[in-house]
């Protein structure tokens, strides 16, 4: 039993079943035994390895559409934002291939959303030189043009699941059965912010909310509403939530979510039709999987460009690399992007607006 689980079962015992967005919450962000407050995910031993991570290529063609997005809207002075900057290694392949557009780092300043002391740490180290400042939330934001980007952000956000029970909703807790937490569901309940879905769900059916995804969406799009700028999100999910996509990585395979807590990352698939839905009243673009995405962007002779200069594993390695960005068994389809942008304002480069379906859900 780890520390975090004796505690959550004495909090249970004592008050009754939590919401899983509490449980996600203490697992992932306890500050004395969460899983990111002991150990770094992105490290050597972590659990997952993120596609800026994986070439450098994801960094560029990113950071080269944002640039081009600056460049439609006049070249103002802002903000080039990430949330969830992770080691930096986003940022500082955005940083380093924008190097060449005129301007853009003379009146671009960069902002991290980060908490941890830690990865602002390895953050300030890769992204020496350049002109950076942190903060802790992204409500924090100066009122200035913003060009944002989050990559494996939103998965990460505690959410709430709930299973449809005639015309109402019974939400999944987590409870204790015998020593073991279980999840299980709560009386059935009258929903208005479910409301929309009694139209394509029926009985049995799971859905699931981020209330935190609200607030971050809602910060960033008020900034690009009143002063111009952009967004690109890129994560794992689809246009609308339907299913239970909650899921436990531990050592690198799949765990039992409720077993470990605080040794597992928890994460869930990405309700882009949520965020969509928050941003308003910015244009969002129709979702876009990742492989497409950095195929409109060019990735093809950009690593073609690359592979010049390497051989044997270097090159191996690169191609494996531009594979598993791109390939429909890969990350190619499994990650999307959704772009967002001021209305009336050209979308960024690689994104498409978006079609019926979905700018009407």
């Amino acid at each position: 039993m780890t520390e975090l689980a004796a505690i959550l079962k004495r909090r249970i015992a004592a008050t009754g079943p939590i919401t899983l967005a509490d449980y996600m919450a203490e697992c992932l962000l306890n500050p004395a035994h969460g899983y990111y407050a002991t150990r770094d995910p992105l490290g050597a031993k972590g659990d997952f390895t993120t596609a800026p991570e994986i070439s450098q290529m994801f960094g560029e063609l990113i950071g080269l559409s944002l640039a081009q997005s600056w460049l439609d809207q006049g070249a103002p002075e802002g903000l080039l934002v990430e949330a969830g900057p992770g080691r930096g290694t986003l940022m500082a392949d955005i940083w380093r291939a924008t190097k060449g557009v005129p301007g853009f780092h003379q009146r671009m300043r960069i902002v991290l959303v980060e908490a941890s002391p830690v990865l602002r740490g390895v953050q300030a180290e890769r992204l020496t030189g350049a002109p950076v400042e942190w903060l802790d939330h992204l409500d924090q934001l100066p009122e200035a043009p913003v060009w944002f980007v989050a990559n494996e952000f939103f998965d990460a956000l505690p959410i709430r699941q709930f299973q449809r029970d005639g015309a109402g909703w019974r939400e999944v807790v987590v409870g204790l059965e015998g020593e073991a937490l279980k999840p299980g569901l709560s009386p059935r309940a009258v929903l208005a912010e479910l409301e929309h879905r009694l139209a394509d769900t029926h009985d049995g059916d799971l859905v699931e909310l981020c209330p935190a995804a609200r607030p971050a969406m809602e910060a960033v799009a008020g900034r690009i509403a009143r002063h111009g700028g952009a967004a690109i999100i890129v994560d794992y999910g689809d246009w609308r939530s339907k299913g239970d996509t909650f899921q436990a990585m531990e050592d690198h395979a799949f765990a039992d979510p409720f077993a470990h807590p605080g040794r597992a990352d928890l994460t869930a698939h990405v309700d882009f039709e949520g965020l969509a839905r928050y941003a308003a009243p910015l244009t969002a673009s129709g979702l876009t999987p990742q492989g497409l995405l950095l195929q409109a962007l060019g990735i093809e002779g950009r690593a073609s460009r690359l592979a010049q200069s390497m051989h044997g594993e270097a090159l191996r390695q690169h191609l494996a690399a531009f594979r598993r960005l791109t390939d429909a068994q890969e990350m190619g389809t499994l990650f999307k992007a959704l772009a967002l942008a001021q209305a009336g304002a050209p979308l960024p480069p690689g994104f498409f607006p978006a079609q019926a379906h979905e700018a009407a859900g």
